[in-house]
């Protein structure tokens, strides 16, 4: 599934509460990651607005406004293109990734000053995107056979109800040692997730609020924060104008497609 910062989680019935009988932590774990995953299949495509806001230690802001389209890959992860409009500095930036079930991400950037194409490779995945405190990583989709998954336990969080869980990369090149996960277990959406850093510091949490259905099917987010907590910064994503069963098609998310994306 997506957060990484793409949170879409379908309808669903509720999670059971306990492990069941015959059935071990990490197969708890697995089964609620495997069925939140099926939840979310077949919405086709969507693209949506964000803008993002940076926020020092201090206090200090900038905005940044961009552009995001998603679509379904069959047998594959997604794949997603972000395409920055405003401020000047960064418009025309534009950030392709092809999200793969196992194996790292193919990622790239296109740079208009430079008007070229750089390929991120999985080594430099942990490194801020654009200057946030989301990571490269965080913006690929979180497919469950990229991790191992126990579940920890049922508590509230906030107004909900949440099945607690934590999962482990199995890739050698993650910047987290491992990420513990608050789903709610009505509708199995990401409430929160921890990110420990490879000296198990509790280095970054995400937050998602104001989910909305769409379609009558399909929750999102309209805001997701990121806090640093090492640093003491952190990034809000406020999403908007979500729109389902777009023309996009494959041909769009390629390397070609990226440089042409205005």
């Amino acid at each position: 599934m997506w957060p990484g910062i793409l949170v879409a989680v379908l309808a669903c019935s509720a999670v059971p509460s306990v492990v069941q009988a015959d059935e071990s932590a990490e197969e708890a774990g697995l089964r609620i990651a495997t069925e939140a995953r099926e939840r979310q299949k077949g919405f086709g495509n969507f693209t949506a607005n964000l803008t993002m806001t940076l926020r020092s230690k201090q206090g200090r802001e900038s905005q940044r406004e961009l552009r995001l389209k998603v679509i379904e890959v069959d047998g594959d992860g997604d794949r997603t293109m972000f395409v920055f409009d405003r401020p000047r500095d960064v418009k025309g930036t534009a950030f392709l990734v092809h999200s793969h079930k196992s194996g790292p991400d193919d990622q790239w950037l296109y740079l208009p000053a430079l008007k070229r194409v750089k390929r991120i490779s999985s080594s430099k995945q942990s490194g801020s995107f654009m200057g946030s405190e989301f990571s490269y990583e965080d913006m690929g989709a979180v497919e469950v056979e990229k991790y191992t998954h126990r579940f920890l336990r049922n508590e509230p969080c906030g107004e909900f109800e949440c099945v607690v869980s934590e999962r482990i990369p199995v890739g050698e090149d993650s910047g987290y040692s491992r990420q513990v996960v608050w789903l709610d277990q009505e509708e199995l959406r990401t409430i929160q997730v921890q990110y420990f850093d490879l000296t198990e510091n509790h280095l970054k949490t995400m937050v998602v609020e104001g989910y909305q259905k769409y379609l009558d099917r399909y929750w999102r987010g309209s805001t997701i924060s990121m806090t640093n907590h090492l640093t003491g910064k952190s990034t809000v994503l406020n999403w908007s104008e979500y729109e389902f069963g777009t023309d996009l098609d494959v041909g769009d998310f390629t390397q070609t497609a990226l440089r042409r994306a205005r």
